[in-house]
């Protein structure tokens, strides 16, 4: 179990800061009228900031570890 979540780690932290701004995108900048089917509810928000926090973390993820595992092998 701690193995997956030191594995996900990044993910999990990226996905958490994505939410956070998910709903401080909703409280401040948000849809005033309404009518806007995705800003206008706080949760919406919330689960496209997490999807796109967890899509980022994967990014860096793979960008800032790989090298490090690639170097790994090699030696």
């Amino acid at each position: 179990m701690t193995e997956k979540l030191k594995k996900y780690r990044v993910q999990a932290i990226f996905l958490l800061i994505g939410a956070i701004g998910g709903f401080l995108y909703w409280r401040f900048i948000g849809c005033e009228t309404g009518t806007c089917p995705i800003k206008s509810v706080w949760y919406y928000m919330v689960l496209w900031g997490s999807a796109f926090g967890y899509l980022v973390g994967d990014l860096v993820n793979d960008y800032v570890f790989k090298g490090k595992r690639e170097n790994d092998k090699t030696v």
